[in-house]
């Protein structure tokens, strides 16, 4: 295969993983968990969101569309990389990805992660998680450059603007002017969220999303918290926030923390805060994930040119925003593990 500018041959698409049959499910979230001192009740509780959708998480098929739309979209810069997809959870593993790399002949590719913001879990957790599968693969396992963040690219702020436009326009005409917009994020340990730009990446996100729809009153929360009920996490959370509304008629959950329906959006805002909305007694929505949106595919192209043309525009709409490119030393670090609550 020839170079290209760089010597890169492909994109590895790194992703978090899901479980696709209810056998996996349980194998799955002790993956996820291990070392973490999580109790089995709270697996078990977990287990349930995910049987509840049949035992199969949907992120697999999101990713291999993104994987398979992001291919056509390079194809037509002239391009002509293949698009792998690894996960840090389940099959296909890191290190079954970098063999199925290897085997094809790629010495070299960028690593395009599925996370938009730096944390430890979107970031360095990562980096640290493909050198160890490169470490495992041993002698030819392709070399890894990550492409950097893009929380605020204007291809990613474009596609959710127009999604958030699009479950807007889903409520009553009398409910516009006044829905809630309602930003959703996974949660994180404080001790976590305080080495990382994570939380101020997301607000410029939002804020960016919401002043292009003229909405300036606008909240950001988190929900999907799975630690100790000791640990402090980020807050507030969705549904306590939703319960404390007052004087509310209508709200709109944007889980712009997702890039697609993982079965935290599922269960936490299509059912959960669904159903509270209900009781309460508002009109409630939930604007799509960004998934394949053209404007977000495109964003990736130009990630992944950026990354391989040395000199080519750095697209950000907050040019005085941390580019994020790389961890440094003291960015993103993981955090003290708890005790064990046994």
């Amino acid at each position: 295969m020839l170079l290209s500018a760089g010597g890169f041959q492909a994109v590895l698409l790194a992703a978090f993983g899901g479980p696709e049959s209810p056998e996996e499910v349980m194998p799955f979230l002790e993956r996820v968990v291990a070392g973490r001192n999580i109790p089995r009740s709270r697996l078990e509780e977990v287990a349930t969101h995910y049987h509840h959708f049949g035992g199969r998480s949907p992120v697999n098929d999101h990713n291999r569309a993104l994987a398979r739309a992001l291919e056509v979209e390079l194809a037509g810069v002239g391009l002509d990389w293949p698009v792998y997809l690894g996960n840090r959870n389940w099959h296909p593993h890191f290190e079954e990805t970098l063999v199925r790399m290897r085997d094809d002949g790629i010495g070299r590719a960028l690593a395009l992660f599925t996370t938009p913001y730096g944390s430890y879990p979107g970031c360095r957790q990562y980096l640290e998680d493909l050198e160890r599968a490169r470490a495992t693969v041993g002698e030819g396992a392709p070399e890894l450059v990550r492409v950097r963040s893009y929380f605020d690219h204007p291809g990613f702020i474009q596609a959710s603007i127009e999604r958030t436009r699009q479950a807007l326009e889903t409520f009553p005409e009398v409910e516009r002017p006044v829905a809630r917009l309602v930003f959703t994020a996974h949660s994180l340990p404080l001790v976590m969220a305080r080495t990382s730009p994570y939380v101020a990446q997301l607000r410029l996100a939002c804020s960016l999303v919401a002043e292009a729809l003229g909405r300036p009153d606008w909240n950001l929360v988190f929900q999907s918290r799975s630690g100790p009920p000791g640990q402090p996490w980020l807050e507030p959370d969705v549904m306590e926030f939703l319960g404390g509304l007052s004087g509310a008629e209508a709200v709109l959950l944007i889980p712009i923390g997702f890039l697609s329906d993982h079965v935290e959006v599922l269960w936490d805002l299509d059912v959960e805060a669904c159903a509270l909305c209900r009781d309460l007694g508002l009109s409630f929505r939930r604007a799509a994930t960004v998934g394949v949106h053209p404007a977000f595919v495109r964003a990736l192209r130009q990630l992944v040119e950026e990354s391989a043309h040395p000199g080519a525009p750095v697209l950000k709409l907050r040019p005085e925003a941390p580019e994020h490119r790389t961890c440094g030393a003291d960015c993103c670090q993981r955090p003290p593990r708890p005790p064990n609550p046994n």
